[in-house]
């Protein structure tokens, strides 16, 4: 098997379970692959066992891996994704980071998970993403997300003009500090804080949410994922701030921007017993009142 494992900084309780990790992997039959930025940090960190790997720092240079590791956060699995692009490869969220909606595996649970997956004992949770279309390629190939694409104001106070049309036909006039287009994934995040419902991960949709809007009546919208939604950007300033996900690039009000349906999906893989439903009570207090 071929195990390809990205990661960031974590805490120095955590460090003794990423060690099993790797110790434990030692005694399988696996091929390892580390991006460079993971392996840096591990060795600074003071993990030294480590099996035979090799190293990628870029999305072309992963070996054709059975499944990736990300170790971190929300965050790190959303570069992990980055990393896969359209190979679809399975990927385990452990999570070394704060809230783990994403990467819901514990430190803890390293062992068994291993166990889990050589036994079989996982499913897949394929997850929808985001594409931009621009005339120009602003981030170099990587124009895809999985949690939301985002368009805001950058370098003055005054808010922008978003002009937004669906399939062509004029939709609303946001004025506004931004806009969000989320996937169901990304209706946790950034959409969820700017006041946009929580949305099941299977439903085909987009979430449109505005982020400070001037006007009050403008609330999020519901929109079928098979649309394909524009833009035409206006405001006092000549630059703005477009992201997927993390991945942020100033622009000039001359690009031209629309989001679809990504045509590949991100696949999370999903060990026996954890489900959506238990990690949003856990993950966003649900039912945590001392009456219960």
């Amino acid at each position: 098997m071929k195990i390809a494992i990205h990661g960031r900084n974590f805490k120095e309780e955590a460090k003794p379970q990423i060690q099993a990790m790797f110790d434990e992997l030692a005694t399988r039959n696996v091929e390892l692959q580390l991006s460079e930025a993971f392996h840096t940090f591990i060795h600074k960190a003071g993990i030294k066992k480590l099996p035979p790997v090799s190293l990628f720092s870029h999305y072309r240079d992963i070996f054709d891996a059975s499944l990736v590791f990300s170790v971190g956060g929300d965050g790190t699995l959303l570069e992990t994704v980055t990393y896969v692009g359209e190979r679809e490869i399975p990927i385990l969220g452990i999570n070394t980071g704060t809230l783990g909606f994403l990467a819901t595996t514990s430190p803890l649970q390293i062992k068994t998970a291993i166990d889990c997956i050589f036994n079989g004992y996982y499913s897949y949770d394929d997850r929808s993403l985001i594409r931009l279309e621009s005339d120009r390629d602003i981030f170099d190939g990587l124009n895809f997300g999985l949690n939301e694409f985002t368009v805001t104001k950058r370098d003055t106070s005054s808010m922008i003009i978003v002009n937004t049309f669906i399939n062509g036909e004029y939709l609303n006039s946001y004025w506004a500090d931004g806009l969000i287009v989320a996937t169901p994934t990304g209706s946790t995040g950034y959409s969820l804080s700017c006041g946009g419902p929580v949305v099941m991960p299977q439903t085909n949709n987009f979430i449109i949410t505005p982020v400070s809007p001037h006007n009050l009546n403008v609330r999020p919208l519901i929109v079928s994922d098979d649309s394909i939604i524009s833009f035409d950007i206006q405001g006092r300033g000549k630059n703005y701030l477009i992201s997927l996900d993390s991945r942020s690039k100033v622009v000039d009000a001359t690009v031209q921007l629309a989001v679809k349906k990504e045509r590949f999906i991100a696949r999370l893989m999903k060990l026996n017993g954890d489900n959506y439903l238990s990690t949003l009570r856990n993950k966003l207090n649900w039912g945590f009142d001392k009456r219960n």
